[in-house]
């Protein structure tokens, strides 16, 4: 007779753990942190002019709700910024929010191999490598923000609180419009 090995309970985690488990890096980090949060799916046109617009219309909120995840250059360190898809990154504002003089859009490349996430689909969380992060302003006025749940088509929806403390972030108005 031969012994079956044991069955964990738990979900593995890390980036194998949540392909097996069904979920992303940026699910499984939310699920090991404890706090509450919402998967919400829906189909991805690849057309789309805006992926967070199109995030928006489909989960049928305001644009303001949906936050987007945008990394820059900031004097040669990578930052991650968390704006309304309404709006737009204020690049001076993003840099002073770090300490920072200068700032411009990161490679996307760079983007991509930093986060382990692609392009319309980076999530501030379960990031490959842990960056510097800023919530813009405007998400701590609402009960809850949307943002990428690791792959484009998938958004996850909790409360910006919860956001802040998993990115270790920082908060300051660097969203313009």
């Amino acid at each position: 007779m031969t012994k079956q090995p044991k069955q964990s309970k738990k979900p593995k985690q890390g980036k194998k753990g949540a392909a097996q488990s069904g979920g992303t890096p940026a699910t499984v980090a939310l699920t090991a942190a404890g706090v509450p949060f919402t998967v919400h799916a829906y189909d991805h046109d690849p057309a789309a002019a805006s992926y967070g617009e199109e995030a928006a219309e489909a989960l049928g909120v305001s644009p303001d709700q949906v936050f987007k995840t945008l990394l820059a250059d900031v004097d040669g360190a990578l930052t991650v910024a968390v704006v309304p898809v309404s709006g737009s990154l204020d690049l001076k504002a993003l840099a002073a929010a770090v300490g920072g003089k200068r700032a411009a859009m990161a490679d996307p490349a760079a983007a991509e191999r930093s986060t382990g996430y692609v392009r319309g689909g980076i999530s501030p969380l379960g990031q490959r490598k842990r960056l510097r992060t800023v919530v813009d302003a405007s998400a701590e006025g609402r009960p809850t923000v949307c943002v990428s749940a690791g792959r484009r088509g998938l958004e996850v929806e909790l409360s910006p609180g919860d956001l802040v403390a998993l990115t270790d972030a920082r908060v300051a108005p660097i969203a313009r419009g």
